[in-house]
């Protein structure tokens, strides 16, 4: 048995975390790091659209924006009416589980290009177009309206949020920039998985420390991130089969589906539901989620996507 060598760092973080053992990793490193793997997959999708731009294309974005405003329509009546969690929070934690996580996303592009195994090289489009439909279907199921999503939010929260900016703005410089985007490849996509392997290694004690707050949280909790990751992993499978995806198209799909937000959407929801119980969402969506989706979720959907699509 073998587990691959990116994913094996974020279990030493969880390791040095779990011994007391003081790791030191600064705040700066981890942003730069993150800003990295931001502008990298954006650039890797740019490149491809070069070859791919088309109404083909458009009309699936189309599918994954529902896709990510249904997502949490799944979360929140298992929130509300199983965990009997308020409507606040379980607006708040849905919105999470409609978004993505650029990191859950980088690990299933790393194991797949390690395992050889083809996908839809324009999928960057996607996660970016995902970051947004979740986070206003959240906030109508939380305040029960659309008196929510005011145009101040959509200038914050979206329009300027640092992770939409970056995917985006690289993702557009990838497309237009042509041949010159060759001269960035050494750094941005040769060094990709080394520079994910530090960002999984600080992910990995930052899940240690979340891990000891489970203790705090209920049972159901535990159970939904743990449950809801599979029930939309096995729904962007079927979206992913439906738009004829290769079989690591359909596994990345699933995974954009199975996982949840834990930079972005916090952002929004602070913004927007101060009064949201933060603290619940992030152990939920990173504590618990990050790592099983790490650990059990990405390879499992990946070798869903093979066997179903021979």
């Amino acid at each position: 048995m073998s587990i691959d060598a990116v994913v094996a760092f974020f279990l030493l973080g969880i390791i040095c975390q779990l011994s007391g053992a003081k790791l030191a990793f600064s705040d700066g490193l981890y942003k730069s790091i993150s800003m990295f793997l931001m502008i990298a997959i954006g650039l890797k999708g740019g490149i491809a659209l070069q070859q791919h731009l088309d109404i083909a294309l458009l009309k699936m974005s189309m599918f994954v924006i529902l896709f990510g405003a249904i997502l949490p329509l799944l979360a929140y009546p298992m929130l509300r009416y199983f965990g009997d969690i308020n409507k606040i929070n379980a607006g708040a934690i849905a919105a999470h589980y409609g978004s993505v996580s650029v990191a859950t996303y980088a690990v299933a592009i790393a194991l797949l290009e390690a395992k050889n195994i083809q996908y839809e090289a324009y999928f960057p489009l996607f996660v970016v177009l995902l970051e947004m439909p979740a986070i206003f279907t959240g906030l109508i199921l939380a305040k029960g309206n659309l008196s929510a999503v005011n145009v101040s939010f959509i200038k914050k929260e979206l329009v300027a949020n640092q992770s939409i900016l970056l995917m985006a703005g690289s993702l557009i410089i990838g497309y237009f920039g042509g041949q010159s985007v060759e001269k960035l490849s050494p750094f941005f996509i040769e060094l990709f998985a080394g520079v994910l392997a530090l960002f999984l290694l600080k992910m990995g004690l930052v899940a240690g420390k979340q891990l000891s707050s489970l203790r705090q949280n209920s049972l159901f909790l535990i159970c939904f991130a743990i449950l809801m990751p599979l029930l939309g992993g096995l729904a962007g499978t079927g979206l992913g089969i439906f738009l004829g995806f290769t079989a690591g198209g359909v596994a990345l799909m699933a995974i954009l589906g199975a996982s949840a937000s834990y930079i972005a959407v916090p952002a929004a929801m602070k913004q927007s539901l101060p009064e949201a119980n933060a603290g619940m969402s992030i152990t939920a969506s990173l504590g618990i989620t990050f790592p099983f989706n790490v650990m059990l979720g990405v390879p499992f959907f990946i070798a869903l996507g093979q066997y179903l699509v021979q």
